[in-house]
């Protein structure tokens, strides 16, 4: 998993509706990177929602914020429809993003190993520089911690 202080990989990865967003966007602004597994699932769901939710609180700060998984945009458009998501969310088919910062790779779920995405959170600082890294996170809850960590970073608390 990439480390507090490394540089952000460069990234260019379609949003829910196509558009191109690339780590230039990220310039000088808090950025928070969330890696799920996949769209319209329980704890996916769950975790995409939290985010969503809070939202306002995160763009009061200023702090941009992306969901990313291996699923296609048009899947992307239709789990925000179904589920009423304000969070963005980025399309990552490859994997090599993922790849990149740590986010894919072996995991062990009920005892049964299998590759793909590990459920974890980056927060970039508007140096392009990673601040925080949750390496594997609960789906329950955890905006909650972003958003608390985010204020303590940025002095917002």
């Amino acid at each position: 998993m990439i480390e507090i202080g490394s540089p952000l990989p460069p990234f260019s990865l379609p949003d829910q509706t196509g558009t191109s967003v690339s780590g230039v966007a990220l310039a000088g602004h808090w950025a928070v990177l969330y890696f799920y597994p996949k769209d319209m699932t329980p704890g996916c769901t769950t975790e995409a929602e939290e985010f969503s939710e809070l939202l306002p609180q995160f763009e009061a700060l200023g702090v941009l914020l992306w969901g990313i998984s291996p699923d296609s945009p048009e899947t992307h458009a239709q789990f925000q429809e179904k589920r009423n998501l304000t969070v963005n969310l980025l399309s990552d088919s490859s994997h090599e993003f993922m790849e990149r910062v740590g986010s894919w790779g072996e995991k062990v779920l009920y005892g049964k190993r299998s590759v793909g995405v590990k459920r974890s959170t980056v927060i970039v600082a508007p140096d392009g520089t990673v601040a925080w890294v949750w390496k594997a996170a609960r789906a329950k809850g955890h905006a909650v911690k972003v958003l608390e960590k985010i204020r303590e970073l940025t002095d917002a608390g």
